[in-house]
């Protein structure tokens, strides 16, 4: 269910500032390996010169209200870092979707912690 926008008619989709937030969880997040790993690219990426917070902040607001609402939070962060990557030549669409058909072609269980 999509937030309701504010009644501000300047205020952007994205902006919830002030707004109720509801119930925060207090207990710990034990974050995903890949989760880690958006956040450690995301840092490189920056160190490396590809892209700035404010190159970061744009992807994300320009993804629409519906990935907004849909992707959690490490999702949309790597698709803004994809989005910047690409933009600063870093890798094309083409190498991107070539690299994706190999990581996919490695079967469900890559990755996956193995039982020793």
């Amino acid at each position: 269910m999509s937030k309701s926008p504010s009644t501000d008619p300047a205020r952007r989709w994205h902006d919830m500032g002030g707004d109720p937030a509801g119930e925060i969880p207090m207990d710990g997040h034990d974050f995903a390996l890949w989760e880690k790993r958006v956040d450690a690219l995301m840092i490189l990426g920056s160190l490396k010169g590809h892209f700035t917070v404010d190159g970061l902040r744009r992807a994300l607001e320009d993804m629409g209200e519906d990935a907004f609402e849909t992707m959690t939070y490490y999702e949309r962060w790597v698709a803004a870092v994809n989005q910047n990557l690409i933009e600063a030549g870093v890798y094309s669409l083409e190498e991107l979707a070539t690299k994706m058909a190999e990581i996919k072609s490695r079967g469900e269980t890559y990755g996956a912690a193995q039982d020793v």
